[in-house]
């Protein structure tokens, strides 16, 4: 006869303990060593920038959301939903990866997220570059078969090669289209703009399947429409979400490594997310805060509340399954 599960552990009670005071882990949340080990959502950290092709700095970006996390609390209103009640939630430090040699990180994430996942927990990882996409599909494509995948970015990310270099933060979803990875007839980019290379980013872009929600889309349209239309293109499909946050205007996010002016409003990436709470999310990461460009907190405390989103999505599909 199997025990019933144990309650969660949640965060540090800001009531005895001031939010400044000791470790910061994501949200004050417990070690995964902490809850034995094991969780249903792990928060880990990637601090990779290796592949940035502007400003370096991203490998800095965990650490700068989990600092910002300190305020976050355990209700969530927006979504009516006590996320760290609802499932375990622990924060699983951090994947170190060589920094002179991308392929040997590309592997070396790819295993360790392989060996989390391998424990029935999902990921909510904090990049880090968006070099780290690429491992992180590949891993959750093992367990779930190709995903459909929801790209929030300023950029396309499926150029081919920079300098010869297949791995970059500029190529991983041309990678996995190529390597088999997602499910062509989901994709999508969320909050694209500014200058490309050439139209024939565009026409290659299409024919890998993506379609693209441009930022003056989510302006002109609104999130309720642009959340009802990437509902129905994601379907019961299991989703990957990849977030860089640079899709924010830079008024939003100056902390990043490539920022593009007439981007989204932390409001309408927030609001969008929480439209897409019925879908099936299986992972996310989050990507390309670099602090050392960041005023007052504004870039990573926006990352921080995106995660705390990304988060309690998961955790309300984890309870719900619990409770059936």
């Amino acid at each position: 006869m199997s025990s019933a599960p144990r309650e969660p552990v949640g965060p540090i009670d800001s009531s005895r303990i001031p939010r400044y005071a000791g470790p910061a882990t994501f949200a004050r949340l417990p070690r995964l060593d902490e809850v034995g080990g094991t969780a249903d959502v792990a928060v880990v950290g990637v601090p990779f920038d290796s592949g940035v092709s502007y400003r370096p700095g991203a490998r800095f970006g965990g650490n700068a959301i989990r600092e910002a996390s300190r305020l976050l609390r355990p209700y969530n209103p927006a979504q009516d939903a006590s996320p760290f009640a609802l499932a375990q939630v622990a924060d699983a430090g951090d994947i170190a990866a060589n920094p002179f040699n991308i392929n040997e990180a590309v592997e070396t994430i790819e295993a360790a997220a392989d060996d989390l996942l391998a424990t029935g927990a999902r990921l909510m990882t904090l990049g880090g570059d968006h070099t780290i996409a690429l491992p992180l599909l590949r891993s959750v494509a093992k367990k779930h078969g190709p995903v459909a995948l929801l790209h929030f970015d300023a950029h396309l990310d499926t150029w081919d090669t920079y300098f010869g270099a297949e791995y970059t933060h500029g190529t991983p979803f041309r990678r996995a289209v190529e390597e088999g990875i997602l499910d062509t007839s989901a994709l999508s980019h969320v909050g694209t703009r500014g200058p490309l290379y050439g139209k024939k980013d565009l026409d290659d872009d299409a024919k890998m399947g993506f379609g693209i929600v441009t930022s003056a889309d989510v302006m002109r349209r609104g999130v309720d429409e642009v959340a009802d239309q990437l509902r129905q293109r994601i379907g019961d499909r299991p989703l990957y979400i990849s977030i860089d946050i640079d899709v924010l205007d830079p008024a939003h996010a100056p902390g990043t490594g490539t920022p593009e002016a007439g981007g989204i409003t932390s409001r309408e990436l927030l609001e969008i997310l929480r439209g897409l709470a019925g879908c099936h999310l299986v992972s996310a990461d989050l990507v390309e805060v670099a602090p050392a460009y960041d005023h007052a907190e504004i870039t990573s405390v926006a990352a921080s509340h995106t995660a705390y989103e990304l988060t309690t999505i998961m955790s309300r599909q984890i309870g719900a399954q619990r409770s059936l």
